[in-house]
């Protein structure tokens, strides 16, 4: 059981009507060649049947066993050290001053949020959403054949970067959260219970036990966080609030740097391994990358990642270009084109994906052909007290 991608149709930005202070949520800039777009990010998560990823071979286990040095060389180094790493104290008001300093810096970052409006707001808190449900990503990672945490505590490079990764990611969904309580623009309580919800749910990222699939996630995930927390840096700025520019921009900073580790991985396997590493990346294709929020609930909506990720694909902060640019990179890096000494399956492999990026750009065109079919739909969000978001 998966979550399969059905494409959305969204419409351009208007301002919200139930918004009870209109003057404070006027519009931000947009990227005009993302109005209308297909996001493959926004889905709707409906479950059917697919054929489970080929479990990793004890062949390809020992792989990444005999990749420890490399590992530790290579990957380890790309971790900060603790004391070298920013906190979220570092851009939050500062509770040890006196009462009157600290509340001026809280009212502070209150009238920097006035100029953003609802929409930016659903996106923060689902970006915020799908980084505070850390433990779901590191269990994750300790399914994968090879590479996982045996001990919970174990001393080996794999297992040390799974939990240093983890440290490092952990940060990100607590000064997002604690941003937005002081900023007083978000229900917290329908926040929190989201966050409690998706991490019961879980997540389905396609990839089973298989080790190359697991990185091959891994390491289109990233780049995508990478991008989706760049694009609500840009908006922050534009709608006034330079620090939490600066709060998105460094977020997207960690990311880039873990995406970096993930990449060496994918291109050392690629180099032992060609035409397994091939059909890995194109068996996790063929299951398109699903986002790994894509079971968010808020005991409400029961579509609410569509929502939410409609409402991120018409800001233009993630969308079905964005997908296709990722792809287009990744097989551009990878030299994938170019791979040689595969077999007969590798071969077709290669074929399917890169091919693929042209496949997915035309999508758009045909999904604009059904939005101007579509009247513009609004839809409630409990994160924002019930106001009504344009998706």
């Amino acid at each position: 059981m998966a979550m399969q991608y059905k494409i959305l149709t969204h419409h351009p930005l208007v301002p919200s009507s139930s918004s009870p202070s209109s003057s404070h949520h006027h519009l931000l800039p947009l990227r005009r060649h993302n109005h209308r777009t297909p996001a493959i990010s926004a889905v709707e998560t409906t479950l059917t049947h697919r054929q489970p990823p080929p479990k990793t071979s004890p062949e390809k286990a020992e792989i990444f066993k005999s990749l420890q040095g490399w590992a530790k060389e290579q990957m380890l180094p790309l971790m900060k050290p603790v004391d070298e790493c920013w906190q979220p104290h570092d851009f939050l008001p500062d509770p040890t001053q006196p009462s009157d300093v600290f509340l001026e810096q809280v009212m502070e970052l209150r009238e920097r949020t006035v100029g953003l409006p609802d929409e930016y707001f659903v996106v923060l808190v689902g970006d915020m959403v799908t980084e505070d449900a850390i433990p779901t990503y590191q269990t994750m990672l300790n399914t994968l054949d090879g590479v996982r945490d045996e001990t919970g505590m174990d001393p080996g490079p794999w297992a040390t970067w799974i939990r240093a990764w983890t440290a490092e990611e952990n940060r990100h969904g607590d000064l997002l959260r604690s941003y937005m309580y002081l900023s007083g623009r978000v229900d917290m309580l329908m926040v929190e219970r989201t966050v409690q919800y998706l991490i019961r749910a879980g997540m389905d990222s396609g990839t089973d036990k298989n080790g190359y699939m697991g990185f091959v996630y891994t390491s289109f995930q990233e780049r995508a966080t990478t991008i989706s927390h760049g694009n609500t840096a840009r908006l922050a700025k534009l709608g006034g609030d330079p620090t939490l520019a600066r709060v998105c921009g460094t977020i997207a900073a960690d990311e880039k740097r873990h995406e970096a580790a993930y990449q060496r991985v994918v291109e050392m396997l690629l180099e032992v391994d060609p035409a397994g590493s091939v059909v890995a990346i194109a068996d996790m294709m063929r299951r398109r990358i699903t986002m790994p929020a894509g079971l968010m609930h808020d005991g409400r909506d029961n579509r609410l990642f569509a929502h939410y990720s409609a409402v991120a694909q018409r800001l233009g902060v993630y969308t079905a270009g964005d997908y296709a640019d990722i792809l287009e990179y990744l097989i551009r890096r990878r030299r994938l084109e170019k791979v040689e000494g595969l077999t007969a399956d590798a071969k077709e492999a290669q074929e399917f994906v890169c091919e693929l990026p042209h496949r997915i750009r035309k999508l758009p065109e045909r999904a604009e052909e059904q939005a101007k079919k579509k009247k513009p739909n609004m839809a409630q969000f409990s994160w924002i007290f019930n106001r009504g978001v344009l998706v």
